[in-house]
């Protein structure tokens, strides 16, 4: 555990809290936390309990966000390519005049990465829905609600797979217009709702919203801190420690959500992770960011993969928003370079009164001025909703 990298593999570069950018003070605390985070038993005994092969939902309204009276909400399943049953909420419009020869055009969303589909990802999805769009949240495998063991994982081929298995479930519903369906990706599932636009031609229009590119950031540290293969090394062998002391132990440790408690002198970003994921504000029980996070050794895939290798291969409209101030901007900007050849170019400073984009094509680079990465979860003042309405509207005719 020499380098900061190192640190940030064992924790899966998970649920964004930044361990590998933060002080030393802080990731050691860090992994204090995650040692401290799931002893044995504990784990055990959680992967007993969540027999994951038949699914038990939520029968009450436990979301972060209060419940709209303009949609229709229920709980849905159903099953991706590798069999894994999947758990989503949704949202339809009360207002029947919305749909178009009797049909709505749909939306599925899925992010932040470690967050389930009561937090952001289920925000969106109603308000898409009071805009007109049957919408669906969907918990990705191995989280949430959703099936899928061991508990916890992560799979950039998987989760890839849940976003076009999201597509199969609209696709065949009686009042979804099957050549109408957008989808969402909020935060490290920005970057999954990329891949899966690259692969899945139904894909009529891609939103990622505050995005990472998990498969990045793991290879290469937070901001490219440690893209060299020294340090890659160094964390292939930690990864790989880690696999086989889970084998030995017959149980996967946890890394540890965001650190809890918070030091006074974290970064901004870290304060604001746990302002979400840590209070009231967005706290929730089955959260891998607000409890105990996922397996340490969860990273592994993501280590070796390029999530947006055919990106610039996407014929459909993409609109990637980000925060002026997110830590991870440099990501949606990175995306937006690959899919059109073209230099974002972001002002250093942009006129705080009007949002700043930059259109190649139909793809559009969208910075709100002032944000946060964090403000892109649930602030209703900084989300752009008028303008995701404005695009799926446009390009799901």
């Amino acid at each position: 555990m020499k380098s900061r990298f190192f640190k940030a593999a064992l924790a899966v570069v998970s649920a964004c809290t930044l361990m590998a950018c933060t002080p030393e003070k802080e990731n050691n605390a860090a992994q204090d936390a995650a040692k401290t985070a799931a002893p044995a038993t504990e784990a055990a005994q959680q992967t007993k309990d969540e027999n994951m092969n038949k699914l038990t939902l939520a029968a009450e309204w436990d979301k972060v966000f209060p419940k709209s009276d303009k949609v229709e909400h229920s709980k849905v399943t159903f099953k991706n390519h590798f069999g894994i049953e999947l758990a989503a909420d949704m949202f339809v419009p009360k207002d029947t005049s919305l749909k178009v020869n009797g049909k709505f055009p749909a939306i599925a969303v899925s992010g932040p990465f470690g967050a389930v589909k009561e937090q952001s990802s289920g925000l969106y999805a109603q308000q898409m829905a009071e805009r007109g769009f049957l919408t669906i949240a969907f918990d990705p495998s191995f989280t949430g609600e959703s099936g899928g063991e061991p508990r916890y994982m992560n799979s950039p081929d998987i989760n890839t797979e849940d976003f076009m298995a999201s597509v199969d479930f609209l696709s065949t519903r009686d009042n979804v217009d099957p050549e109408r369906i957008g989808i969402i990706g909020i935060c490290g599932w920005g970057g999954m709702a990329i891949n899966a636009a690259g692969i899945d031609t139904r894909v009529k229009a891609t939103v990622a919203s505050t995005m990472y590119d998990m498969s990045r950031v793991t290879a290469n540290g937070y901001f490219d801190s440690a893209n060299n293969a020294d340090a890659r090394n160094e964390a292939r062998k930690a990864l790989m420690a880690q696999r086989t002391k889970d084998f030995k132990n017959g149980m996967y440790d946890l890394a540890g959500g965001v650190i809890d408690p918070l030091p006074d002198d974290a970064p901004y970003f870290v304060k604001d992770y746990y302002a979400y994921y840590k209070t009231p504000r967005g706290y929730h029980k089955r959260s891998l960011n607000s409890n105990k996070g996922w397996a340490a050794s969860a990273g592994t895939s993501l280590m070796n993969t390029k999530l947006l290798a055919y990106a610039d291969e996407i014929r459909n409209p993409v609109l990637i928003i980000h925060g002026e101030k997110a830590h991870s901007r440099y990501f949606g900007e990175g995306a937006f370079e690959k899919m059109t050849g073209k230099k974002a170019n972001v002002p250093a400073k942009l006129d705080a009164t009007k949002n700043w984009s930059k259109t190649v094509g139909n793809k559009e680079l969208l910075v709100i001025p002032g944000a946060s990465h964090v403000d892109l979860y649930d602030n209703l003042e900084k989300i752009p909703f008028e303008k995701l309405n404005e695009f799926f509207k446009t390009n799901l005719k």
